[in-house]
């Protein structure tokens, strides 16, 4: 089948959630070492306090998303993914301005905290909204549209906070650091207005001439039976005469995809990703660089992510989603190994290496960009969306994201004080997770690719 129009614009009108979520999520890395220096709540606190309340910052905007990811499940059922995605929009334009306003630490956390409402609700809407008007042929591709534009935001914020310094602004650089993110936001709510609602959920709610409506809109695979065929699918996976939306979530039958949401969520943190990007230029500078080049590399992590996201987009629907796990996390093991021996072994003082150390550095952070791009970071959403069954999508999506935003505010919250004592520790222990990761996905992951979503519920053992 070909494309609809109508189908591309709207995975890539609901994408630009991804945008907003990368940009919001990694735009602080450039102004974290000024904010500890303003934001001073733990003066005369002891070194370890300062640091965790300063970690506490840095998180503020995670746990947001912990309590967003969960809070948007039951709404998007209720009202429908595209609903939501307009809260989400106010949410992002609503923290950015706040946090370029913010006159405390107190309002600056606030702020940030909205913000990850809306990241964590991007989080589970943008892919599960994508998810549900893609075919099967295409899902991985759309769906990792979200990834992409997700990456594109950590390229773009980078990219802003190295100009913003450039432009020499002084005391406000900070805040037109947050600022400029309030623009995107206008722009992806006034887009929303074009994008249809889900039929899968508008089967849900009864409405099936308004389903068939968006199906004919968007575009089916003739080869699999056309609009009548993908309406019988859908209504026999929702199945709402013996099942109903708002049954327990957490039962024996639904132990597969849930154990398998919550694995690949984890391991996606635990490998250190929020670590690198939230301190990108605290650790290139611990490693030696300037100041300015430490800006400037966190540039470079933001072009490669990109990149391979790029590379990857165009192999998750033929190379598969398990073979680019597997390949990303043996390149996880080898560049975090290779990292923590330069912080072990080329570290001379607090922020002086040897050269050798140095490249090291940087070239092992950004082989583990590009295994994260090739990896985690274009299969983590579209796998999660695909594991659940139609009735308990929404909820699964925002599991998936609980535990993944759960486990990226500890370790946002704990590297200030790890880094502190020994970077070496932190990348060591990450490279210790991967091997688990390797494990997992070896051993137990499913492959997905091309499969309709309720074929997958079929193969799961999912009546």
């Amino acid at each position: 089948m070909t494309l609809s129009r109508t189908l591309v614009a709207s995975s890539i009108i609901a994408a630009l959630g991804g945008l907003l979520f990368g940009f919001d999520t990694v735009v602080i890395s450039g102004a974290e070492q000024r904010l500890e220096a303003i934001f001073a709540p733990c003066a005369g606190l002891s070194l370890n306090w300062a640091k965790f309340w300063h970690g506490f910052l840095m998180a503020s905007a995670l746990i947001g998303t912990v309590i967003g990811s969960v809070a948007v499940g039951k709404p998007c059922d209720w009202y429908g993914r595209r609903s939501m995605m307009f809260w989400i929009a106010w949410l992002f334009l609503l923290s950015s301005l706040g946090c370029a306003l913010a006159w405390d630490w107190y309002s600056f956390v606030a702020f940030r905290f909205l913000g990850g409402l809306g990241i964590g609700g991007a989080s589970v809407v943008t892919p599960m909204y994508i998810a549900e008007i893609a075919p099967a042929k295409w899902r991985g591709r759309l769906v990792a549209l979200t990834q992409f534009n997700t990456v594109l935001g950590i390229l773009l914020a980078y990219l802003s906070n190295y100009i913003i310094v450039t432009m020499k602004l002084g005391d406000a650089e900070w805040r037109w650091m947050f600022g400029v993110c309030a623009v995107p936001a206008v722009v992806y709510f006034l887009l929303l207005f074009n994008a249809p609602r889900s039929p899968r959920w508008l089967m849900a709610q009864g409405r099936e001439e308004e389903a068939r409506h968006v199906l004919q809109r968007i575009g089916v695979d003739s080869a699999a039976g056309g609009i009548e065929a993908e309406i019988n699918a859908i209504r026999g996976s929702i199945d709402l005469e013996h099942h109903s939306l708002r049954e327990p979530f957490f039962q024996t039958k639904y132990a597969t995809p849930i154990f398998m949401a919550f694995a690949i969520a984890a391991f996606n943190q635990l490998s250190g990703i929020n670590a690198v990007l939230y301190y990108s230029r605290r650790i290139f500078e611990s490693a030696g660089f300037s100041a300015s080049a430490g800006l400037l590399n966190s540039v470079g992590l933001g072009l490669v992510i990109l990149v391979f996201t790029m590379v990857a987009m165009t192999l998750i629907d033929s190379v598969g989603r398990k073979k680019l796990m597997l390949i990303g996390s043996l390149g996880y093991i080898l560049s975090l190994s290779a990292t923590a021996w330069a912080f072990y072994t080329q570290r001379i003082s607090d922020n002086s290496f040897t050269q050798l150390g140095s490249r090291t550095v940087l070239v092992g952070l950004l082989c583990f960009i590009a295994s994260h791009a090739i990896g985690q970071g274009a299969v983590i959403w579209v796998f999660i969306g695909e594991i659940f069954p139609n009735r308990l999508r929404a909820r699964g999506q925002a599991f998936g994201s609980f535990v993944h935003w759960t486990f990226a505010a500890v370790i946002s919250l704990t590297f200030p004080l790890i880094a502190e004592q020994s970077g070496a520790n932190a990348f060591a222990f990450y490279a210790v997770c991967m091997i688990g990761q390797l494990l997992w996905v070896a051993l137990k992951m499913p492959e997905t690719k091309g499969i309709p979503l309720e074929t997958i519920q079929k193969q799961l053992g999912i009546e």
